[in-house]
This record gives structure tokens, C-alpha cells and sequence, in this order.
């Protein structure tokens, strides 16, 4: 077989990761500014430092990419743009990752030349999706990194001509399908989406009255590859080893980078591939597996009775009345390394930097902070700086610092936006079904397409019925997928709801159906609906986690008709993984006393609040804004969980972050 050499792509979150990546031989950075990236705990960075970074990355040969994949409110759109415009001249990008369509619109009015890489946040996951993805001018995909490895090869099989894909390979993995999570929206409006998602799935979680502790039910170990990525040379379309990582430190970075170096070049020598699993481990992640890359051994990285918090453990707490906390290290702790004490939810959880050399089971204090270190708390080494990389560092700082730093100057672009559609004073509710309705099919009835729905639904309904595309397709469904929109076009059906842009590809060669943007699309701005409109669709759903002001700012600037998700069961996010030990159609709880629980279909399982969404008070405003069609998304409740005594109104008094 032909092998190739695909890029291995580092992450930055600051300057020194980024110098981290240069010394370790990476071919690719990828990293983001102070605005509009998925992930904003990371420190990012300014045009100035960026554009030095990029001019030295040009010099030793390793590209940068800009990640400005967040999702874009009604009033980002110009900010967005001024942004881009000033990264598109002073930084010169080889590319942005974007996954909201409007960074499309933008990109082209601002006169960037780089390429465009559909972030994995953009839920391209299926081989269909890449032609319409094309169709925008994307020319790398990022794939789910729940997909396994044949599915990898039948998402590289049909890459359009010109189109490559980039795969996960090392880091962290989230539990839900990126772009299908809005678990930490809903408790709070931090929005994974906006890159300020507070993790609720590493939060403890057990049932109500239950003699057994709470567990990690939902905390998913780390991904890495190592050896596996063997397999992907001889796929000529994976051209991108992704590192996840923009959190974490230049530890991390050079050891990661190094070790997948030696897995790419040096594939078919034992000693490599050694040398390269000993500088994983030394990364200081989380546990790590395989995952479900396998697909004869898939294995679900869960392990909820063992904490998966990142570092390595050196030490733990110990306490005497009235004392300061300390524990004795297991290894040597170098000036410059960050310790985590404890884990998140627990008391006394924070971060400290060491400022000397402390040898081997030498005590060390921890300073006291807001909350008391109980005895007994773990300890860990999350970032280091050893002598070679702070060398290594250095010189490379002093080269960045020979750069001619040109000053950046300001943008006045204003984007132009599209004419907008003159709303209807008819409003049309719809009730998203699981099943056809018994008795009297209502006008405004929707139905999730499934074998089961379409099959049980009277011939003569098929038509009237609006169709739900579900919000993730795997590559095995697509056949059945297009079965059953057979059946249902043969049978009079005229209305399809797409949960992906992407999903239009499944109908390609019809004529004459309507195509609506379903709420799982996450369309929150007027140059995503320009994009929609141009692509064919004809309505949509917008972004269900919008606070009040953006709901009802994005009529005015559309150019379709706009529905909204008014009432019913949104979920907290859609997983393709469960561990053993949790429960279906069972209550949940976490520490902070938030209910959830899980219910499958099909491959994925669904995991929903313990109480519904219900903007019904605000109605009159959405009207009056323009909003021409209300959803009301239906689910049984399960028996064992408790009824609600409250509804949620989701981010509408709150600011999306």
C-alpha cells in the first residue's frame, strides 16, 4: 500500500505551546484569538503576537492555522468580520476553522485567500455531508472522533476532488457528539457552542436514594491512537493528525508532537513505536484508550467508578489541626510546574505554580486558598518545564523577538448583509412527533423520520407531515437514510426538516421538495440564513440557546422564514457512548441537584433535563419579531423519572456567553 505522510497539527493556547510545537517538529499550529474561538478558557491570542508567531512558523516551515469556530450571535457579525479582515492581512493564515456558516460570508467579503477547514463542531458526519460541505468551499473537513476506523476510510472515500480530512488523533474527548451539546448552555447559558462550555458531564452523577456513590458517568477517559494511527497512511485523504490540546501546556505540546512524529516516520520500527508510547505517557493527560477506533475491539472510554482528571499523580494531602496542607512528592518538582490539587467538584480544587526545586518526597505546602485541602486529596503534575524544553523555549523566543513586529492596523470593513424576508402574519404550530398521531392527523404535525413512524403513518398523511432528519447520521445509516426518503417522496411527502445543512446532500438529484434548517443546524445570525437560502432551503429553525435580545433581533435581518423551538423536551446533548453502569429512562442527579436522564435511538443516546423547555410567556414577543413557526418537541416521560415542577426558558433572561 502507497503510504503518505499527513501533517501533525499542534494546538496553542499561548505563546509558549506555540514555540512548544515548533521545537518538537510540528507541521501545522492551530490556535485562537481573544474572540469567537471554541475554546475561550484558553489564554489565545492578539493579531500582534499571532502575527509574529505565524511569520516565524513561515520561517521553519510549519503553517498556522486560525480556529474561528464559535457560533456567531446577530451582533457578532461585524466584530467577526473586522476580525478576520485584520487576521486576514497581518497574520496570513494558511487557514480558518469555522464551524458557524457565516464565517463563510465573511471570509469571502473580507478577501481571504487561505483555506477553509469545517470544524468538527459543524457535525460533518457522515460521507454525503462532504459534497454539500464542498459546495460552500470548504477544503478540509474535521471528522467526529467517534467514528471508527472504517468509517474514517468511507468518509476518505468519498472526499470530493480537492478536499482532505483531518482526524483526531491524541487528547481529550467530549461525551456528547460535538455540536449536539448544549449541557452547559442549559444549566447556565455557558454555551459549548461559544466555546465556554463548564464541563457538567465530568460532574458526578447518581440515582436518587441509591446506597451506591455518585459516579463519573459521563467523564470520558482521553483519546490516543499511538500505534493505530498506523493503519491511516495508506489513506491518502487523511491528511491532518489533529492534537487535541489548546488548554493545556508546552509540556504537553512537545511531548504529543514528538511521540506522533516518531509514530509517522518511523512506523515499522519497534524501538520508535516504544520510545513514542513512553513520550505519550509523559504528556500528562488524562487515562487514555483507544476508543471505539477499533472497530473488532471498540471500547467506550467510561470508567465511572475512577476519576479522570488530567496530570500525574505525585503526592496527596495530608493536614494537621489547625496546620497548613502538605503533601510529600513522589518525584522531583522542577521550578516552573503547575500542580492541580484535587479535582473540580471537590473542596479546596485550584492550581499552584512550584517556584524551586523540590527533591523526591520533599515536603511541599499548599497554600490556603477560599475553600480548606481536606487530607487525603490527590495531587497532580499537569504541566512541567524540564531543562531541554525551557532551552529549546528560549531560543526560540529570542529568534521570535529578532521578528519585525509591524504594527496591526485597525479594520473599518462592514459587512454587507443580506435583504431580508418580510415576515408573515400567519403562524403555523407544529408538534414533533416520535410516532404519527392516533386519530385526526392536524395540520402541523412533524415526525422524527424513522422505519418505525414512517411505516405505522397512514398513506395519505405522508404528505402532509413535515419530516425530521435525525440531528447525527453515522456513516451505516446513510442507505437506510435514503430508503426511507424514498418512501416517503413515493408517498407524497413535500416537507424535510435537515438537522444538518450537510443533510441536503441526501436528496440530491430531487426536485421539487421543501427543505427546512431544523434547530439542531444552530443558525444564529442573518449571513448563516444568507448561506442556507443560497444552498436551497426555504425556512428555519433558529439556535434554540439564544438569549431574549438575540431571538428577537434575527428576524429583521433574515431573508427566509424563521421558526423557534417554543416548548417541549430539548436535549442536554445526543452521546453515541454509555457506560454499564448508567441507567436508561432513569433519574440522574448531579451534586448540584440537576436531573437528567438517557433514553436511546438508534445508535445515539439522547441524554435529556428533568424539566422541559417553555418560552409560551414569551410568544407574543416572538411574533411580533417576525418568528412565523413554533415548535413544540414531544417525548414521553419515563415512568421512573420524576414529573417536573418547573420548566426552563433556557437562556432567554441570560447573556449567551
Amino acid at each position: 500500500m502507497t503510504k503518505h505522510k499527513p501533517e501533525i497539527l499542534a494546538p496553542a493556547g499561548d505563546k509558549a505551546c506555540f514555540l512548544a510545537a515548533i521545537a518538537a517538529g510540528a507541521d501545522a499550529v492551530y490556535c485562537g484569538l481573544k474572540h469567537f474561538s471554541a475554546r475561550m478558557e484558553a489564554d489565545n491570542f492578539s493579531i500582534a503576537d499571532l502575527s509574529a508567531l505565524a511569520s516565524l512558523g513561515r520561517e521553519k516551515g510549519v503553517k498556522t492555522y486560525i480556529a474561528m469556530n464559535t457560533l456567531l450571535k446577530p451582533g457578532d457579525i461585524q466584530a467577526a468580520g473586522r476580525l478576520l479582515d485584520r487576521v486576514a492581512r497581518h497574520v496570513k493564515p494558511e487557514a480558518i476553522i469555522f464551524q458557524d456558516l457565516g464565517m463563510v460570508s465573511l471570509a469571502r467579503q473580507v478577501g481571504y485567500e487561505g483555506e477553509l477547514h469545517l470544524s468538527t463542531l459543524a457535525n460533518a458526519t457522515h460521507p454525503a455531508a462532504l459534497q454539500t460541505a464542498a459546495k460552500l468551499g470548504v477544503s478540509r473537513v474535521v471528522i467526529p472522533r467517534e467514528l471508527n476506523l472504517d468509517e474514517a476510510k468511507e468518509m476518505a472515500e468519498a472526499c470530493p476532488e480537492g478536499m482532505t480530512l483531518e482526524l483526531f488523533i491524541h487528547g481529550a474527548l467530549c461525551y456528547c457528539v460535538s455540536g449536539r451539546c448544549y449541557w452547559s448552555s442549559y444549566h447556565g447559558g455557558k454555551s459549548g457552542l461559544r466555546g465556554r462550555c463548564v464541563q457538567p458531564c465530568r460532574r458526578l452523577y447518581g440515582g436518587s436514594g441509591r446506597k451506591e456513590d455518585p459516579k463519573r458517568l459521563f467523564s470520558c477517559l482521553d483519546l490516543s491512537l499511538d500505534v493505530l494511527t498506523k493503519p491511516m497512511l495508506s489513506v491518502p485523504q487523511v491528511r491532518s493528525w489533529k492534537i487535541e490540546g489548546r488548554k493545556k501546556g508546552p509540556h504537553y505540546v512537545y511531548y504529543a508532537v514528538t511521540g506522533y512524529r516518531m509514530l509517522r516516520d518511523e512506523a515499522n520500527n519497534a524501538q520508535s513505536r516504544k520510545n513514542a508510547l513512553e513520550l505519550l505517557e509523559l504528556a500528562l493527560g488524562r487515562p487514555s484508550s483507544h476508543s471505539t477506533f477499533l472497530p473488532q475491539r471498540p471500547f467506550v472510554p467510561l470508567e465511572p467508578a475512577n476519576e479522570t482528571g488530567s496530570g500525574m499523580l505525585i503526592g496527596i494531602s495530608k493536614q494537621t489541626k489547625g496546620a497548613t496542607a502538605y503533601f510529600n512528592t513522589r518525584q522531583e518538582l522542577l521550578p516552573g510546574d503547575f500542580l492541580r490539587i484535587g479535582y473540580q467538584d471537590q473542596p479546596g480544587h485550584r492550581t499552584m505554580k512550584i517556584r524551586r526545586y523540590v527533591p523526591k518526597r520533599g515536603r511541599v505546602d499548599i497554600p490556603k486558598g477560599k475553600s480548606r485541602v481536606f487530607s487525603g486529596t490527590k495531587v497532580f503534575l499537569i504541566d512541567r518545564r524540564e531543562q531541554g524544553l525551557v532551552k529549546a523555549l528560549d531560543e526560540l523566543e529570542k529568534e521570535l523577538g529578532s521578528i519585525d513586529r509591524k504594527q496591526t492596523e485597525s479594520s473599518s470593513f462592514t459587512p454587507e448583509m443580506p435583504a431580508s424576508f418580510t415576515p408573515s402574519e400567519r403562524y403555523m404550530e407544529q408538534v414533533l412527533l416520535r410516532n404519527p398521531p392516533k386519530g385526526k392527523f392536524k395540520p402541523g404535525t412533524s415526525i422524527w423520520l424513522a422505519p418505525n413512524a414512517l411505516e405505522r403513518t397512514p398513506r395519505p398523511a405522508i404528505g402532509r407531515a413535515w419530516w425530521h432528519l435525525p440531528p447525527v447520521i453515522w456513516p451505516g445509516e446513510e442507505n437506510e437514510l435514503r430508503n426511507l426518503i424514498d418512501h416517503a417522496v413515493e408517498n407524497g411527502a413535500m416537507d424535510f426538516v435537515l438537522n444538518a445543512p450537510w443533510q441536503l446532500s441526501l436528496f440530491e438529484g430531487r426536485e421539487g421538495l421543501r427543505f427546512h434548517a431544523g434547530p439542531f443546524c444552530n443558525i444564529s445570525n442573518a449571513l448563516a440564513l444568507k448561506e442556507l437560502h443560497d444552498l436551497g432551503f426555504s425556512s428555519a429553525y433558529v439556535c434554540p440557546e439564544l438569549a431574549k435580545d438575540d431571538f428577537l433581533a434575527l428576524p429583521e435581518q433574515s431573508p427566509i422564514p424563521l421558526g423557534v423551538v417554543f416548548k417541549g423536551m430539548w436535549p442536554l446533548g445526543i452521546s453515541r457512548i454509555i457506560a454499564e453502569e448508567t441507567p436508561l429512562m432513569s433519574p440522574l442527579y448531579s451534586r448540584k441537584k440537576e436531573i437528567c436522564w438517557v433514553r436511546k435511538y438508534g445508535q445515539n443516546y439522547w441524554i435529556f433535563p428533568g424539566w422541559p423547555l417553555d418560552l409560551t410567556k414569551e410568544r407574543k414577543f416572538l411574533e411580533r419579531a417576525g418568528y412565523s413557526m413554533f415548535l413544540d418537541i414531544r417525548e414521553s416521560w419515563p415512568k421512573a423519572v420524576p414529573e417536573p415542577h418547573r420548566s426552563s426558558n433556557f437562556n432567554w433572561d441570560l447573556t449567551l456567553y
